[in-house]
């Protein structure tokens, strides 16, 4: 708990962090990443077949070589983020957030009373019940909550999005975002990296991290 709590205060001082993307289920690749000193581990349950019961394999897996692990689940279900967050997860990666009230959902599904209506369980999370009382005590100052940017209704909407204080920062998404756009696949088409700039720069603005991934970076300076 005190090594998320670590990289919770890097992602708010909006320091330099790298994280790896694991799109497949085998423990293996995500411990590959962990030694390799990511600090955060993304599991791609959207476009992969990473099922829930995977899912909690591969996030004992990154946290036990000292990365967090940041789910993004196929919807904002709470059939997702539920079995997610109690399974241990670090906190979460959200596609396709779009308004205002979709990130009031989504805080209230991330975290406990009085700050959300994430509901009260023992699993793997809470450590089987043994670490319950602490777990739950410094949850909400502890996990992330990353917002993925993926269409132009999105950016339009970017500095409401911003304007929680739960909300730790936002991913480009930059295929849906081309698809967005009338240009889909093209993701270095001018109209989509402006797009991409506008998030970046109200991110500065409003002191919030951004993800990018690292072979667009030429792309946006």
């Amino acid at each position: 708990m005190n090594h998320r709590k670590e990289i919770k205060n890097k992602f708010k001082n909006r320091e330099r962090l790298f994280g790896g993307w694991v799109s497949y289920a085998h423990p293996s690749i995500t411990e590959t990443f962990a030694k390799a000193g990511f600090d955060f581990i993304a599991i791609d349950m959207e476009h992969a077949t990473i099922s829930l019961e995977q899912a909690q394999r591969i996030i004992a897996a990154s946290q036990s070589e000292g990365s967090l692990c940041l789910p993004r689940p196929v919807s904002h279900s709470n059939d997702w983020t539920k079995p997610l967050l109690d399974s241990g997860a670090d906190g979460m990666l959200y596609p396709m957030v779009n308004t205002k009230e979709e990130v009031r959902n989504l805080i209230n599904l991330n975290k406990y009373p009085s700050m959300g209506k994430r509901s009260f369980g023992v699993n793997r999370a809470q450590g089987y019940g043994f670490v319950f009382d602490e777990y739950v005590r410094e949850w909400n100052s502890s996990s992330i909550l990353i917002l993925q940017i993926e269409s132009i209704q999105a950016v339009e909407n970017i500095e409401s999005l911003l304007s929680f204080d739960e909300v730790d920062g936002v991913m480009v998404g930059p295929y849906d975002m081309s698809g967005s756009l009338g240009v889909p696949g093209q993701t270095t088409h001018p109209s989509v990296l402006e797009a991409s700039k506008k998030v970046i720069l109200a991110c500065e603005n409003l002191e919030k991290v951004v993800v990018r991934k690292l072979l667009m970076l030429h792309k946006m300076d």
